[in-house]
């Protein structure tokens, strides 16, 4: 680590001083004992390292470091009365600290200082932690109110050296204006090196370059990048005079590899629309580009993977890490340590005049609803999904497809027809009355298929030529910027047709309508595809491209396909190569590449494949591997399973506790044997062919008919407000209701809830303004998410409200009594603690009475014989479902419960308790209690 980042190491016999800039001498004296290395800069002892084995925890190391900090070494220069620089590392965890910080303390960094740094550093009389405690006062003019709460919350963020700031500001509020601004007093009176500034994708990267290009800085008024360089990254060096660098995540960490090239087009692909981008992004020390190259990180809008699966990228730099978004996830304020510096939600936004509301129109058709049956002996077309070639086929059987089909595996020409002709027919009359020009409109499609579809009936229902209307996606070969830019500044298109491309960050002011001819099942980018709309424009701007539209105080949302009514839950994402070809991962895997990423996005696609392929199909596919695809996928997704690896490791080795280098060899064999199958060409073959066999049924017999078009006012209105309703009481009271701090902070082991609680919880609930009830919140989520809500029962039970809370942020797919959980969850525990026990009793069947208790439930006799069968008895089994029933309905068991509850008591009590299950009784309701509730 020390010689890649620059350092000449030496042994104290052996001192050079003049060997480099940086010397770190091992076990070097001094009176307060022998330091591992000290570290010389320019001939000067400037700091410590502290060196400790693997695995060693560091935290209490540093009063070690400490002595040798503050202790002297005569006759070596020294520009301090003690040594500034200290570091403790085990070679895989590493910690520093300036001791000139006014508060030093320890961070995690990812590799050693250049020398060059830490003699920069030396020579500053006072660090960046120290003058972020100094900043001047904020020059507000032509600031907002939200801008300045901002800026001003951030700063004391930084003087209370904060790691990680997350601020919230609604779209349209200025959230890249405000990061300029604050950027701008970084520099200019923190002296910061150089700033990160990171970018969805490379489109708005240009967006937040022409930011920096505008803004007047506040003092003297001249343009920022007059003053500072500012590096749009299109290449792979990093500009070592830039005060401010822009680049997408990807494209930074393809630098960090050492790519000598970048693909422009991959740099364009937005993560929101791939899902995530590859594999986990693991990084190493590229001396190019050292630790300290960045003092501060911005992201901006940036999908949450890049929290998770790009977080090395991140934590790579010893940076600070401020984040911009106008809708955080979960995972989002978990990264940012739940420190929400601004809240700047879309309601005050709208209540400040910085954005617009909007409204719903709801049009639904029959297709759409219910889908259509084509009769047999009618002729259908047929095209490929890709080419796009076209044929004509005689039906020899009735067709039936459903509203889900539709555009994906069928296409209605009437009803994209019907809902476009429903559109325009309601344009001046209801949704934009007494106005003659369309007013600019983004038509979200489901795939670029499906947008060039729209787009040819867009033009003929509007009687309108090319100009009109154009479809803005990656597959139109025209640049991104320019296309958006036309969008947003020419008269023409009135109408734009899109899949993601405009969907999240690109800043369209003057548009007025989105049109949802596609679902969308992620609750943070819905509301960033709603972003597009909500953003206040100048008249004198709108009329630029609209010159008979009044002030812009709203825009409308034309909902065609139940879009604002359907679940949203966070997006799940298995596929990890979304960019890779189906054929490419055939091949990587029949060449050996076992890799977790490939082998997860392999049984994903195969799991897609499987749900599309027919009977006819699934035979030739159990001909030609000897075992149906199902499995297959089973067993793909067994190899990556943990607890499979470490039993497979068990077996291997012969031992109770696998290590490392054990598991990672198990792992390899189970992803070995499972991916046996694609060693066959002709089984590779054949699966190519069934993906390629993927043609679209064009359904031009079917009418479809309106069945409703208008603003939604109805029942389903108002489920939908009680359920956001309840969303926003949960987002607003997560820090301050017990309950909810234990759910959404908590390690998944650590969130054990008392009934105490959950009646706290409840009644906070039942207060106005708000009335929930657990009856009331149950029966919205019936109304406005039903295929995922499960449990008729009219009456609910106070532990209803860890189902109804888990379910709102996420953590269950599906809305069940929690009766029925803890029922699902028994029943597992009860076969995986029988089996376990099965086999311990097996194993030390002989060695019983040597005190080996890992596998048996006690150790009276009656007990350990019931054990050896690996069934529990029936007298335990009785037990047992009075403890689950008692924990369904007060959250948890202890022994004090066997006091108070009746059916318990009738049993016999505590004592009786123990008497079935001897000294494991403690453990079996610690069990229960994490197994039932967590």
């Amino acid at each position: 680590m020390l010689l890649s980042a620059g350092w000449v190491v030496q042994d104290r016999d052996d001192i050079n001083l003049g060997a480099g800039v940086g010397v770190a001498v091992r076990e070097f004296h001094l009176s307060s004992g022998f330091a591992d290395y000290l570290l010389f800069v320019n001939r000067k002892k400037v700091g410590v390292i502290e060196a400790k084995k693997k695995g060693a925890t560091l935290s209490g190391v540093s009063d070690q470091s400490d002595k040798y900090l503050k202790g002297a070494v005569s006759g070596i220069p020294n520009k301090f009365d003690f040594l500034p620089f200290g570091y403790e590392s085990t070679g895989k965890e590493t910690f520093f600290r300036d001791m000139r910080d006014p508060e030093p303390r320890s961070r995690r960094v990812y590799s050693f200082f250049r020398p060059e740094t830490l003699l920069e550093w030396s020579k500053q009389d006072m660090t960046l932690r120290g003058r972020m405690k100094e900043f001047p006062p904020l020059v507000t003019k032509g600031l907002r109110e939200c801008q300045v709460e901002a800026i001003t919350s951030l700063e004391r963020s930084f003087a209370g050296d904060h790691p990680r700031s997350l601020i919230q500001m609604a779209t349209g509020s200025g959230k890249t204006f405000t990061a300029v601004s604050f950027i701008y007093r970084l520099i200019k009176h923190c002296n910061a090196g150089r700033v990160l500034f990171l970018v969805d994708r490379t489109s708005l990267g240009t967006q937040t370059f022409k930011e920096f290009q505008k803004y007047e800085t506040p003092d003297d008024g001249r343009k920022f990048t007059e003053l500072y360089n500012v590096q749009h990254l299109s290449g792979q060096k990093i500009d070592p005079v830039s005060r401010v660098c822009i680049s997408t995540i990807q494209r930074l960490y393809s630098i960090l590899s050492g790519e000598e090239d970048y693909s422009p087009e991959d740099d364009e692909m937005s993560l929101f629309e791939s899902g995530f981008y590859g594999r986990k992004m693991e990084v190493v020390y590229n001396p190019e580009v050292p630790v300290e190259t960045f003092d501060f990180i911005v992201t901006d809008e940036c999908h949450r993977s890049i929290y998770n699966l790009w977080s090395q990228v991140l934590e790579y730099f010893d940076a600070h890490l401020i984040g911009l978004t106008a809708t955080p996830s979960a995972q989002t304020l978990g990264f940012f340590n739940k420190n929400l510096v601004m809240e700047y939600g879309t309601e005050r936004a709208i209540a400040d005049g910085v954005n617009v509301g909007f409204d719903v129109f709801r049009i639904v058709t029959g297709i759409t609803k219910n889908g259509s049956t084509v009769d047999s002996d009618f002729w259908v077309e047929k095209r490929d999904k890709l080419s796009r070639e076209r044929r004509w086929e005689l039906l020899d059987e009735e067709l039936s497809y459903t509203g889900n089909q539709l555009d994906r595996d069928v296409v209605s020409a009437d009803q994209i027809r019907t809902v476009v002709r429903t559109f325009r027919e309601h344009l001046f009359t209801s949704l934009f009355p007494g106005r003659n020009e369309v007013p600019k409109t983004l038509i979200f499609a489901k795939n670029d298929s499906h947008a060039e579809d729209i787009v040819e009936i867009v033009r003929e229902e509007f009687e309108r030529g090319n100009d009109f209307c154009k479809k803005i996606t990656y597959r139109t070969g025209r640049k991104p910027d320019d296309m958006i830019r036309e969008f947003r500044g020419s008269y023409n298109p009135r109408i734009a047709v899109t899949v993601d491309m405009v969907s999240t960050g690109v800043d369209i002011k003057p548009l007025e309508c989105l049109v949802f001819m596609r679902d969308v099942k992620s609750q943070v980018y819905f509301e960033q595809m709603l972003g597009r709309g909500t953003r206040t424009v100048e008249l004198t701007e709108l009329h630029q491209v609209t010159s008979d539209a009044p002030a812009k105080d709203r825009f409308i949302v034309v909902d065609a396909v139940g879009v604002c009514e359907s679940s949203k839950s966070p997006l799940v994402v298995v596929d990890k190569k979304p960019s890779v070809s189906f054929k490419k991962l055939l091949e990587s895997v029949a060449s050996g590449n076992y890799d977790t990423d490939t082998v997860s996005t392999l049984a994903t696609r195969l799991a897609r494949l499987d749900r599309k392929i027919g009977d006819k199909e699934r035979e030739e596919i159990f001909d030609s591997a000897g075992m149906p695809l199902s499995g297959i996928v089973n067993d793909l997704y067994s190899s990556l399973d943990p607890d499979e690896i470490e039993g497979a490791a068990k077996e291997m080795f012969s031992t109770k506790s696998p290590g490392y280098d054990e598991l990672s060899e198990a792992g390899f064999e189970l992803k070995s044997l499972a991916c046996r199958p694609f060693d066959s060409p002709n089984f590779r073959r054949l699966l190519l062919d069934m993906k390629t066999r993927s043609e679209q049924v064009i359904d031009r017999v079917s009418e479809d008919s309106l069945l409703e078009a208008g603003f939604s006012t109805d029942a389903s209105e108002r489920a939908i407000l009680t359920v956001a309703n309840f969303r926003k009481f949960i987002e607003e009271n997560r820090d301050s209701v017990t309950a909810l701090q234990i759910i959404y902070s908590r390690p998944h082991k650590e969130r054990h809830l008392t009934f105490e609680q959950i009646k706290e919880l409840s009644e906070i609930l039942s207060e106005p303004p708000y009335g929930f009830t657990p009856d009331n919140v149950w029966a919205a989520y019936e109304k406005v998410e039903k295929d995922r809500v499960r449990g008729a029962n009219p009456h609910r039970m106070l532990t209803d409200i860890i189902s109804l809370v888990r379910f709102t942020i996420g953590s269950d797919y599906y809305l069940e009594p929690f009766s029925e959980t803890v029922e699902h969850r028994f029943e597992r525990w009860i076969k995986e603690r029988e089996s376990a026990y099965a086999k311990g009793s097996t194993n030390d069947s002989d060695t019983n009475t040597t005190g080996n208790k890992s596998h048996t439930i006690n150790n009276t006799n009656k007990t350990n014989e019931t054990n050896r069968s690996g069934k529990f008895t029936p007298e335990q089994m009785e037990w047992l479902n009075i403890i689950k029933d008692h924990i369904s309905t007060s959250i948890s068991i202890s022994p004090d419960d066997f006091e108070y509850n009746q059916r318990l008591i009738q049993k016999g009590g505590l004592i009786s308790a123990y008497r079935a299950f001897g000294d494991d009784l403690n453990t079996i309701m610690a069990e229960l209690n994490e197994a039932l509730t967590v």
